[in-house]
């Protein structure tokens, strides 16, 4: 199986290539990136500037997309630089991808996707999955975690806190709020491009957090 892995540099999609790597069902990875990947015999990581895509490359045929591409309003700059990461990039492969026939898309989005939320970060979610949804794809899934769990590159402190908050009370917290670690959601996102089950499915958090 051929797999197209965007945003392989963050958090959850280091996880996905590493899993995806290491699983003998994945025959090749391409990871479309900004910067270069250490060399790995499974893997070709093109350098890409995601505001003007190579449209006609060969490598835009895959067995299934998985997209873990994203970004705050913060460390974008402002909330149209953010919807460009989140929203603009993530539909721009799934419209290239799905003109060279790759019938799978798996996004790991958000558990408060909501248009009518109050949160921009909630409705640009919710307005790429509409999106996504009309393109047309044999299988669309949205993996939607709460609080992903693990190291980021960058410090962010919002997030920082409230994990801490969320790991002490875990014990009593229901599974939806619980923190979703960055395995678990990319072993959901990976797992589910293999599947490739027919329609659109949503993998909520409740399904990504680990037991109390």
């Amino acid at each position: 199986m051929k797999l197209l892995l965007v945003g392989a540099t963050g958090l959850v999609g280091r996880h996905v290539l590493e899993l995806a790597l290491k699983d003998p069902r994945i025959t090749s990875v391409v990871a479309p990136i900004r910067r270069t990947l250490p060399v790995h015999s499974k893997l070709i990581s093109p350098i890409v500037d995601f505001d003007d895509l190579p449209e006609s490359q060969i490598w835009w045929q895959a067995d299934a997309v998985i997209c873990t591409l994203g970004t705050t309003i913060k460390t974008a700059g402002s909330k149209d630089a953010f919807k460009r990461v989140d929203h603009d990039y993530p539909l721009m492969v799934a419209r290239l991808a799905y003109q060279h026939q790759t019938p799978t898309y798996v996004l790991n989005s958000a558990m408060g996707a909501n248009a009518q939320s109050k949160v921009f970060y909630n409705q640009v979610k919710d307005e790429l999955e509409q999106d996504l949804q009309r393109i047309g794809f044999h299988s669309l899934t949205f993996v939607q975690p709460g609080l992903i769990g693990g190291t980021r590159d960058e410090f962010r402190l919002g997030e920082r806190a409230l994990a801490l908050g969320l790991t002490l009370f875990q014990p009593i917290l229901p599974k939806r709020w619980r923190i979703s670690p960055a395995e678990n959601i990319a072993k959901a996102l990976l797992d589910s491009a293999i599947e490739s089950k027919r329609g659109c499915h949503c993998i909520g958090s409740e399904k990504l957090a680990n037991e109390a």
